[in-house]
């Protein structure tokens, strides 16, 4: 694959990535709507978290990762009809096992809510993991379909799948869900057997693709004497490790939250759509395209473009990230009411109180989201998947320690917050690690011109961040004096506010940052040409 298809691909999964966020923002503010911040809605999350918890450790997480490369050597060694009689009997293992799961886990559920005597939350809980379980089965097998297409660098249609499952949610909560009874918790059901509907037409919609490239889902028993699959299976344990700790703990927090109170999972839920989307819309190219760059630099023994790599990276990350986190805070509020509340629909203005705090608390950490993503593909580029594991281990632990900190000392609506904050110093904790076993192996990547950006950009958000709070402040009021609706209102308000924060943050910047900016803008331009490809974000 040449340097301009790898960067035209990665166009291509970045734009289809942002649009499955954008989806999911629609999909988020049709729940808010019918639900809230209501204990279904939070229950349907905590719920749904189960079988997403497979998704990440069976499916696109570490067996994508142990299956690409020996799927791709045996392609390539022994031609495509033995790599897909391999496929063939890794989607039947792995089938024969999710249904297990699933199976048990169904009939484990059914038994809890005949036999056990059962609070309000759990009560509303397991009904609904009863339904969303078998989403697993479908979802997992969706992520090996994708490890086959992108083995034959077949990129849109896996990058679509999520895409899919939000459209096809929202479809769901616009037809069938006002006809279906009388309150949020009988449609919430609808919500949930949408999407074990939607992992069935993810899987579908694949079957044609895969059998373009020559693969046809089958049956076949005969993975015990396939030594590619035991190849696998091996690469997949440190991998699922780390993953399996990091998924336990999400579902923990998740259910943590929804201890403290009903509202908690579905404000902290809200809140993460609206951080992780510009984080997506940037982020996700720079993960996309930095892992195939580091790898070229690092076969060719280019220690040196490396860390040039990652300097740049950082600093253009820095410029955009810094401002988008302070422009969260100071519009957290206004951004979560123009989002996701409405006159005739359940999120109240308690509900916009609660998703506010969140953002408010989660913003700081999206410089340290992305700074992640450009550390880890250092680190696959040189094959070295157990260190950001281990890592990855102990910033868990510290994490759910804050967690459980947060929900026993910080007042009522605070622990939410507290919890968000402690994803935040968690991933502070893990960058500063990360950066410094780099610099310990390979040097520098030029930690002072990285400072004085972030300098730069910290100083220049900061002023945009008064000047966004007072032009909204003046907006608000003038847009109330002139009688238009509510949604008008706000639109004008924060779009107003964003275009001011926008002419005064590129004004500072172009003299605090002025390197940055010229780094970003030029290579913006040059991006379309394909000798410049190789070049890194």
């Amino acid at each position: 694959m040449t340097e301009h298809n790898i960067l035209r691909s990665s166009h291509i999964v970045s734009a289809l990535t942002a649009l499955s966020r954008v989806t999911g923002l629609a999909r988020e503010m049709l729940m808010a709507h019918y639900f809230g911040t209501s204990l279904a809605k939070s229950a349907f999350d905590v719920a749904f978290r189960i079988p997403n918890l497979f998704r990440n450790l069976l499916g696109e997480g570490a067996l994508s990762a142990a299956f690409v490369p020996v799927f791709s050597e045996s392609i390539e060694r022994e031609g495509a009809g033995k790599a897909h009689d391999m496929a063939g009997r890794m989607m039947t293992l792995l089938g024969v096992a999710l249904a297990v799961i699933v199976l048990v886990g169904v009939l484990l559920v059914t038994a809890v809510i005949a036999f056990v005597p059962l609070g309000e939350k759990a009560a509303a809980v397991l009904p609904l993991l009863r339904i969303m379980l078998p989403y697993a089965f479908f979802i997992c097998l969706v992520a090996l379909g994708m490890a086959v297409l992108n083995s034959f660098h077949r990129f849109a249609l896996a990058a679509f799948t999520p895409v899919l499952m939000n459209v096809t949610m929202i479809l769901t909560l616009v037809f069938i869900c006002p006809w279906y009874g009388k309150g949020v918790w009988d449609r919430i059901y609808v919500a949930a057997w949408g999407v074990i509907g939607a992992g069935a037409l993810q899987f579908m919609c694949q079957i044609p693709a895969l059998a373009k490239v020559g693969f046809r889902p089958g049956v076949s028993f005969a993975w015990r004497h396939d030594e590619r699959i035991r190849k696998v299976l091996q690469r997949m344990a440190p991998v699922a490790l780390g993953l399996g700790v990091f998924q336990v703990n999400v579902a923990v927090d998740s259910v943590l939250a929804l201890i403290i109170a009903g509202w908690a999972a579905a404000a902290l839920n809200y809140a993460q759509e609206i951080v992780y989307l510009p984080l997506a819309l940037f982020g996700t190219a720079m993960g996309t395209v930095l892992l195939p760059t580091f790898s070229r630099h690092v076969a060719r023994n280019e220690t040196g473009e490396i860390l040039q790599t990652i300097n740049l990276a950082m600093r253009n990350l820095i410029l955009l990230m810094v401002p988008a986190s302070v422009g969260l805070l100071v519009l957290a509020t206004p951004i979560v009411q123009l989002i996701f509340a409405s006159k005739s629909g359940h999120f109240t203005a308690d509900s916009t109180f609660y998703t506010a705090r969140a953002v408010a608390f989660f913003a700081p950490g999206l410089v340290f989201f992305g700074v992640y993503k450009i550390l880890v593909p250092v680190f696959y580029a040189f094959k070295d998947t157990r260190t950001p594991v281990r890592i990855g281990v102990a910033v868990v632990a510290l994490n759910f320690a804050l967690n459980v900190i947060s929900v026993i000392t910080l007042p009522l609506y605070f622990k939410h917050a507290g919890m968000a904050l402690s994803t935040v110093i968690a991933s502070i904790v893990n960058c500063v690690v990360l950066g410094y076993i780099l610099h310990k192996r390979l040097g520098s990547p030029g930690w002072g011109r990285i400072a004085r950006a972030a300098g730069g950009a910290v100083a220049a958000s900061a002023i945009m961040g008064v000047a966004v709070f007072y032009a909204y402040a003046w907006l608000e009021a003038a847009v109330a004096r002139t009688g238009w609706g509510m949604k008008t209102g706000q639109i004008a308000a924060v779009a107003g506010s964003v275009v001011v924060g926008l002419l005064v943050y590129g004004l500072l910047a172009s003299v605090l940052c002025r390197q940055e900016v010229h780094d970003l803008i030029g290579r913006k331009r040059r991006s379309v040409e394909p000798q410049d490809a190789g070049n890194g974000v």
